[in-house]
C-alpha cells in the first residue's frame, strides 16, 4: 500500500550574522566567504499527523547569546494553522540551546529524543565547558522533569515513528544528535539538523567547529546522502540558502516559513 506523503515546512524564527569563517569549518582559510546562520523550527503534518522538529529558543536565550530572534517558534506555528497546546509529538534532534528551548511551552506534547543525547547532556562531559557550551541548563532541566512526568520518548538509534517518518541517530554534533527522514510527494527528504549546519559543510565535506566527534560528524554526511532520495533532498539545519531555494507557503510568510516537499530552485 502506497505512503501517503508528509508535507514538510521550515519555519525561520533567529539569525545570527558578522560570522568569521572558523566559525563554520574547522580549519577554515580566513579570506574565504563566512556565512551567517539562520535558524528553524521544521514542522511535518499528514492530515491529523502533525510533528514538531525542534522548539528553537526564546529571548532570554537570545539576549545571552547575542542572537537576533526574528520571531517565537512557538507563536510562529499558528501562522501555518497549527495549535501549539494542541500537539503531541515533538522530536528533538538534540538538546543543544537553540533545538530544545520552550520545552514548557507544549503542555500536551511527548518530546522523541535519543537515550544517548540525554545521557550526554547529564554526564561528565557537561564537567567541561567547550562541551558544555551549547546546552542551557534550564532546558535540561525541563527535559529532566519531562522524563519524571513520562513525556519523553527515548530511542536507541534508528526508529520509525510511523510509515514514512523515521530518525536516525548521527552523533557527530552532539553525542545523540538525530536526523529525520520522511516522505514526501518529491520523495525521500531529510532534515539535518545540525548533522550539517550549512549545504558547504556536506557538499564538501567539511566539519563544523562546534563537534564531539570529527569522525561521526563525517559519517554522518554520508549517512545523508544514503537516506536522501538525492543531495537535493537534504536540507541542512541553519544556512540561509534555504529560504531562497524553497518556496514560500504563501506570500504573507515569505522570509518566514517555505515548503521542503517542494522541489528547491538551486
Amino acid at each position: 500500500m502506497p505512503i501517503e506523503p508528509f508535507e514538510v515546512l521550515a519555519l525561520r524564527y533567529a539569525h545570527l550574522g558578522g560570522r568569521h569563517p572558523g566559525e563554520n569549518f574547522i580549519l577554515a582559510d580566513p579570506h574565504e566567504f563566512a556565512s551567517d546562520l539562520d535558524y528553524f523550527v521544521w514542522l511535518l503534518r499528514r492530515r491529523d499527523e502533525v510533528y514538531l522538529v525542534d522548539t528553537g529558543f526564546a529571548q532570554a536565550a537570545a539576549d545571552r547569546r547575542k542572537r537576533e530572534l526574528l520571531r517565537s517558534p512557538i507563536d510562529s506555528l499558528r501562522l501555518v494553522g497549527v495549535d501549539a497546546a494542541k500537539l503531541t509529538d515533538v522530536i528533538v534532534t538534540h538538546l543543544h540551546y537553540d533545538h530544545a528551548g520552550n520545552l514548557d511551552r507544549l503542555p500536551r506534547a511527548k518530546f522523541h529524543l535519543q537515550d544517548r543525547d540525554m545521557a550526554f547532556a547529564t554526564g561528565r562531559s557537561m564537567g567541561g565547558a567547550m562541551l558544555r557550551h551549547p546546552f542551557d541548563l534550564e532546558n535540561i532541566q525541563t527535559m529532566l522533569a519531562h522524563v519524571y512526568a513520562e513525556r519523553a520518548i527515548f530511542h536507541d538509534g534508528d526508529a520509525e515513528l510511523v510509515p514514512g517518518l523515521t530518525l536516525h541517530r548521527v552523533g557527530g554534533h552532539s553525542a545523540g544528535l538525530q536526523i529525520v527522514r520522511v516522505w514526501t510527494r518529491r520523495g525521500w527528504v531529510v532534515v539535518a539538523s545540525d548533522a550539517a549546519h550549512l549545504y558547504a559543510n556536506f557538499e564538501q565535506r567539511r566539519p563544523f567547529p562546534i563537534v564531539y566527534s570529527v569522525a561521526e560528524m563525517l559519517e554522518g554526511f554520508n549517512l545523508l546522502y544514503r537516506l536522501a532520495d538525492s543531495p537535493e533532498h537534504i536540507v541542512p539545519g541553519h544556512d540561509p540558502l534555504v529560504m531562497k531555494y524553497y518556496p514560500a507557503v504563501s506570500k504573507e510568510l515569505t522570509g518566514i516559513a517555505v515548503r521542503l516537499d517542494a522541489a528547491p530552485n538551486r
